[in-house]
């Protein structure tokens, strides 16, 4: 069977399977790292216990994703080095200081404060172990800065020179690493990294108001409530944010890579005046053209350029031999936006839930946000996929082509170790995600009066509210 397929794409694909695995425990771990944070800071803020129990709750969510990204991503350097040797030459004195820079800056600071902020708190105070939470929310968004600005630059390169040996070597780095789509990137992806976990944080608050709902012994949970409400303010918020960085990024990339937005766009064709907006089709890349097209004429252009008869170019304007595959692309980046447009509703859905008084009694919207709880991994990976597929057939677009990257290796070499990731990753990885969704079903344990088992909380400068209190509230110690 292996001699079906060449190295080249076996490569191509054993790094499109450990990315897609990487990818979405960094895209969760991202975004609770921040909820955490928040959480912490509202307790010792109002002193209310339900956001310390949703604290301990989650945070134990947290190491296990966050370990689980640690080791998805060690794979990553190694390939780099086995199936991609060229490419880390010809790149290396560009990308391999800015993935030093992640290690150094980043990883160490979430690293160095991730125990303190795990087992420290009866040890250093809530104050003090505030700060740590802070730190490695601070160091997961650093972390995904520098992965973000090297694999921008891949995208739109500058600041570079090539010496003799072929290989880029830097020549300004501020160039390099705020290159002109980085920071569309960075927002784009760190917001969907908060919308990812608000919809996992909303399907988790859902699940357990559902269960409260059906309960023969229905008792509301506050944690629930809590988690839920929160979840639903995020995506209410957030999610037409993201619709909107999403269209400056689109802009963006038609700016520096426009045969990706036609192959997003399924234009084969150049439209000289106004580009029609494909809603489905089959695109034919041998034919170049989309068979049974559904389309809106010149919304396109109106989208893009923002006016309707704004002419647009197609991939009959690009070498073929430069065509990104077009099917991929065009329906990867469908799924992203229809993922987007189901958060939108979603959230206009609980706001209209709450302003009516029924966010915590409409069955409907919790059925509905439990369904939506895999939605953020799902547009990410389709995300990933839009980006990375149509930078094809360059790793450093416009400069560098896969087919000049990868390795002299064998198909069978390649391969050998394909099917070792595969059984590997589904076997360590499928038990750490049930584990996760076993602790995801249980409801937050209420109104413990420590932080850890048998501590009291005076220790941690925090004095219990009076027993008759029937929110538990905690009150800061004088």
């Amino acid at each position: 069977m292996l001699s079906t397929f060449d190295a080249l794409l076996l490569a191509r694909i054993q790094f499109g399977f450990t990315v897609a695995f990487h990818i979405i425990f960094p895209a969760f771990s991202i975004g609770l790292a921040s909820y955490l944070a928040v959480l912490e800071g509202l307790w010792l803020a109002t002193g209310r216990q339900v956001f310390l129990d949703l604290f301990k709750y989650w945070i134990k969510i947290f190491a296990i994703a966050f370990a689980m990204g640690v080791v998805s991503g060690l794979v990553m350097s190694y390939q780099f080095g086995t199936n991609w040797s060229v490419f880390s030459d010809k790149t290396g004195p560009v990308l391999g200081p800015l993935m030093a820079y992640e290690v150094l800056s980043a990883f160490f600071l979430e690293a160095g404060f991730l125990g303190v902020m795990l087992f420290g708190m009866n040890k250093v105070g809530p104050r003090l172990h505030f700060l740590a939470t802070l730190a490695v929310a601070f160091g997961t968004f650093f972390s995904a800065f520098w992965i973000l600005s090297v694999n921008s630059w891949m995208h739109t390169p500058q600041g570079h020179g090539v010496n003799e040996a072929g290989q880029f070597v830097p020549l300004d780095w501020w160039a390099i690493v705020f290159n002109p789509s980085f920071p569309y990137r960075l927002v784009h992806m760190v917001l969907a990294a908060y919308l990812t976990t608000a919809l996992v944080v909303g399907a988790v608050g859902a699940w357990h108001l559902l269960k409260d709902r059906l309960s023969t012994l229905s008792q509301s949970s506050e944690g629930a409530r809590t988690m839920f409400s929160m979840a639903m303010w995020m995506a209410a918020i957030v999610a037409p944010i993201q619709i909107l960085a999403g269209d400056m990024h689109g802009i963006n990339t038609l700016e520096h890579q426009p045969a990706k937005v036609m192959a997003m766009e399924g234009h084969f064709e150049s439209h000289p005046e106004g580009a029609p907006l494909i809603l489905f089709g089959l695109p034919n890349q041998e034919a170049g053209r989309v068979d049974y097209a559904l389309q809106i004429p010149k919304l396109s252009s109106l989208v893009l350029k923002h006016s309707l008869n704004a002419p647009l170019k197609g991939l009959d304007t690009v070498p073929r031999e430069n065509w990104p595959p077009v099917p991929v692309v065009f329906w990867s980046f469908r799924i992203m936006v229809g993922m987007g447009m189901l958060m939108l509703l979603l959230g206009a859905l609980s706001l209209l839930a709450r302003a009516r008084g029924k966010l915590y009694e409409w069955p409907a919207l919790h059925g509905f946000a439990l369904a939506m709880g895999p939605a953020g991994f799902v547009a990410v990976l389709a995300g990933w996929i839009t980006t990375e597929v149509g930078r094809q057939p360059f790793t450093v677009y416009g400069l560098l082509r896969t087919a000049d990257s990868a390795s002299p290796l064998s198909a069978p070499a390649v391969g050998a170790s394909l099917m070792a990731f595969v059984v590997i990753y589904f076997a360590v990885f499928s038990m750490g995600v049930i584990y996760i969704l076993r602790l995801m079903a249980k409801p937050p344990k209420p109104g413990e009066h420590g932080v850890e088992t048998g501590v009291p909380i005076r220790t941690a400068g925090i004095t219990p509210a009076p027993a008759h209190d029937p929110d538990r509230t905690l009150q800061p110690a004088e």
